[in-house]
């Protein structure tokens, strides 16, 4: 799956410029790639005041793609490290030439390309011994970037990632039509199936999302390897399917703002500009559970930093986990810090405390939620054949 980012528009205040310093070949320097809005621009100027003084470069360069970030990693790998040549002989797709120049100390990358981008040795793993607030993250978090040297979860592997923000899937759902109708709201997955609401649902086009909540309404999990052993599982997909007006990954919002679908299945990023903007759309985190997403910071393995950027990328990290940033960088990036469930929500902000997709039930968040872990090869076909054949069905 590879969600789609719609972080654009006004925070696309150019990060070089806020944190534009003294160019001195004597300061030490952090080159950061990241996800475009992922960190508010007011947490980078509050990062420089707690270097307290510290003179240093930093450079954070943004980009509007996950996508373009791997891409990123690939081509660094294939050139060693070294600065992408002005006329590179392979078009790569997403990036700009100045995002390639030089490669970065740390980058943004979903937790669906890290097993990817470590079988394929692109990123190196971090030392999470510096971490202040390392051992204070969830397990569950902890857990999804401890992984062995083939990719694979492992509670006795390397730490290859710091998460630093999250979201989930959730069902979004127009609350003026719904009570107009008289209809309930949904609250969970088997919502989907009702015969009021057939014909005005639309869904991810993405087998891993919709196999999984289809697993997930039966008890079963989002990473379940032998599909054989839920014998239901066609039926209620090729039923699910009769339910849905249409399938989408990028626009589903648009149909659900002007009425023409009444239920969408999308990602919490995507809602919650749309709440905030008094649209009549409400979203509700399923109670059975869901898929949740990380981003992460990876340490490409074509960086070799200088201690003292070594000590700035530690200090990095540890500063988007802390107390008093945390709930900031939630608000304004319209995804959670991982680390929100182990701090005080009653210290939070007033519109952090009251927003369920921010700041879930953690029961829900850590008991019954999944990240979409890597799949072996014979599972991928058995999926990508099940979708084919329910989305088939007339």
């Amino acid at each position: 799956m590879e969600r789609r980012s719609f972080l654009t528009g006004a925070g696309a205040l150019t990060l070089a410029t806020l944190l534009a310093g003294c160019n001195s070949q004597n300061q030490a320097a952090l080159r950061i790639q990241l996800l475009k809005n992922s960190v508010p621009a007011q947490l980078l100027g509050a990062f420089r005041k707690s270097l307290q003084g510290q003179s240093v470069n930093l450079d954070f360069k943004p980009e509007t793609q996950l996508q373009a970030l791997f891409t990123l990693l690939q081509t660094w790998k294939q050139l060693g490290g070294q600065p992408v040549p002005q006329r590179f002989p392979i078009e790569i797709p997403f990036l700009s030439p100045a995002s390639t120049a030089t490669p970065a100390d740390l980058v943004t990358l979903g937790d669906y390309w890290l097993a990817t981008a470590i079988q394929q040795k692109l990123i190196q793993p971090l030392d999470s011994s510096s971490w202040q607030q390392w051992q204070k993250l969830p397990e569950k978090w902890r857990a999804i970037v401890t992984r062995s040297d083939q990719g694979l979860p492992n509670p006795k592997g390397k730490v290859w990632a710091a998460p630093y923000r999250w979201g989930s899937t959730v069902i979004l759902y127009r609350k003026d039509i719904f009570r107009d109708k008289n209809l309930q709201p949904p609250t969970d997955w088997g919502d989907l199936w009702r015969d009021d609401l057939r014909g005005h649902i639309s869904l991810l086009d993405q087998p891993r999302e919709v196999i999984g909540l289809t697993l997930k309404r039966s008890g079963k999990s989002y990473n379940t390897i032998d599909l054989q052993s839920v014998p239901q599982l066609e039926a209620d997909l090729r039923s699910l399917h009769q339910q849905v007006k249409f399938y989408s990954s990028d626009n589903y919002l648009q149909p659900l703002i002007l009425g023409d679908t009444w239920v969408a299945v999308g990602w919490s990023t995507d809602a919650l500009p749309l709440i905030q903007r008094s649209q009549p759309i409400e979203a509700v985190f399923p109670k059975s559970g869901t898929a949740v997403w990380a981003d992460l910071w990876v340490h490409p393995a074509t960086s070799q930093p200088v201690q003292e950027t070594q000590a700035l990328l530690s200090k990095w990290i540890n500063f988007c986990w802390t107390p008093e940033i945390a709930p900031q960088l939630s608000l304004l990036s319209d995804a959670a810090s991982p680390i929100l469930t182990a701090l005080d929500a009653a210290t939070f902000p007033k519109e952090l405390q009251k927003n369920p997709l921010l700041v879930p039930n953690a029961e829900q968040l850590l008991d019954r939620s999944e990240f979409l872990e890597p799949l072996p090869t014979a599972t991928v076909e058995s999926y990508r054949s099940l979708w084919e054949r329910f989305r088939r069905v007339s």
